[in-house]
């Protein structure tokens, strides 16, 4: 294979058609290599339009544990329009990439990854890649107390979630978002919620569908 025309390919075909035109995402897709972050077994796939199993076996796929497919990951990266002085929280660190590339465009990133062993696979591919300004730490980011970490300038859960965390709202600074992809399968919407002065304002741009991220709430289901 050959990567550089795979990595072209993938940028050109699949992220810019689906309206990621932000120059800087673009050029950092092109230089961070995701293939460094896609386990062995999985590499001849680093680049196609699907989701990524993070562990061998058909066990990392039914517990959703993914890489997201690599035009959400974008997209998701240019709405959240991050800047270099800025701190950033992610949820669910997975193999790291997202990590990656939150780190080329902020001052600090802390990820947190409720497997500990994602976490420590994760924290070799980010030292490898030299990404030093991120910190992966093993964690339930459900339940996590951060309140010692935050407020964050951007806050991105790296997955689906019911409803937007109410609890990780309460993080972000004045000016600050948090991207999410929240609902249920078949219906998700990509939600970017925004503390403004007037209150929190939320936006739901695009449709997609993601795995669940382990540990938040589901909604409750009525039996009769």
């Amino acid at each position: 294979m050959n990567v550089e025309q795979a990595r072209f390919n993938m940028i050109e075909q699949q992220i810019r058609p689906w309206d990621v035109l932000d120059a800087h995402v673009l050029d950092l897709l092109a230089v961070v290599r995701r293939e460094d972050f896609v386990p062995a077994a999985h590499r001849a796939l680093a680049f196609a339009d699907l989701e990524i199993p993070l562990k061998a076996g058909d066990g990392a796929v039914a517990a959703e544990q993914v890489m997201l497919a690599p035009r959400v990951e974008a997209r998701m990266l240019q709405d959240l329009q991050v800047a270099k002085h800025e701190k950033v929280l992610e949820i669910g660190t997975g193999s790291g990439f997202m990590a990656a590339l939150l780190g080329h465009r902020a001052q600090r990133v802390l990820t947190l990854e409720i497997d500990n062993e994602l976490a420590r696979t994760a924290h070799a591919n980010l030292q490898r890649a030299g990404v030093l300004n991120v910190e992966v730490r093993a964690a339930d980011g459900a339940s996590a107390d951060l309140s010692a970490d935050g407020p964050f300038d951007a806050i991105v859960l790296s997955g689906s979630v019911a409803h937007v965390p109410e609890r990780l709202l309460d993080l972000l600074k004045p000016g600050g978002r948090l991207m999410a992809v929240v609902g249920e399968d078949p219906v998700m919407r990509a939600t970017l919620v925004r503390r403004a002065e007037s209150g929190l304002v939320s936006t739901q741009a695009w449709d997609t569908v993601a795995p669940r991220l382990l540990g938040f709430p589901e909604p409750s289901r009525f039996h009769f």
